[in-house]
């Protein structure tokens, strides 16, 4: 298989026997990016819970304290005043009927849906079309709400919701990689906090397995937990 320049470079660059601390590693992704694009940070982190079990369903939101660097389009389905609010907060759409119908349509050009919970039970009948797509909102995530002026702020501020996958790893992205590397270090802290305070008590054994930082075209590099103060 011919390999490419940039894949050479990045062979040379990075050491994949070795594991990273967390300011080398983000640092290291840095500087091996060489794409015509701004890629993002990602982590994927495997924890030592059957998810097959509801009691042992990892699953939260975290608000990074740097944002993700993404532009979030936001969706609020509410009626009158609370439409308005949604509006005043940032929402780049909100309404009731004409988006449902819209939904029905087809139309999914959003990355977070908000809803009233008045609205709930004409927007559950759309599961079959937001459901595959993790646009449907829900309660632990905070997008069921009548604050929903709050939840537009941090749903554009940088919220993130994440949650365990069958084979037990937490994915998810905590900024681009154009951010400061201690910006970097402070989103991705936040989150491995979160992912420590819902440990759940049903879980045996090692919590945290093993934890990798990679960028989205670039090398996935391990990093030492025992340097990783949040996670002991």
């Amino acid at each position: 298989m011919k390999v490419s320049k940039r894949i050479k470079a990045i062979r040379k660059e990075v050491d994949f026997k070795k594991e990273y601390e967390l300011d080398e590693a983000i640092q290291t992704l840095q500087k091996v990016s060489k794409v015509k694009f701004t890629e993002s940070l990602d982590c994927a982190i495997k924890l030592g819970v059957d998810p097959r079990h509801a009691d042992q369903m990892v699953r939260g939101t975290v608000l990074l304290p740097n944002g993700t660097g993404k532009v979030v389009r936001v969706l609020v389905i509410a009626k009158g005043v609370k439409a308005e609010e949604a509006l005043a907060a940032g929402a780049d759409f909100a309404g009731f009927e004409e988006y449902l119908e819209k939904i029905k349509n087809g139309w999914t050009d959003v990355d977070v849906i908000i809803a009233t919970p008045d609205s709930m039970a004409e927007l559950g009948k759309l599961g079959r079309i937001l459901g595959p797509r993790g646009l449907m909102p829900n309660p632990k995530s905070g997008t069921v709400t009548m604050d929903v002026s709050k939840a537009v702020k941090e749903s554009k501020g940088g919220k993130i919701e994440f949650r365990v996958d069958k084979a037990g790893i937490v994915h998810t992205s905590v900024g681009k990689l154009n951010f400061e590397s201690n910006k970097l270090k402070e989103n991705l802290i936040a989150f491995l906090t979160m992912i420590m305070k819902l440990k759940p008590s049903s879980a045996k054994g090692l919590y945290v397995k093993s934890l990798y930082l990679s960028s989205t075209m670039g090398p996935g590099l391990k990093l030492n937990k025992e340097t990783i103060s949040i996670l002991k």
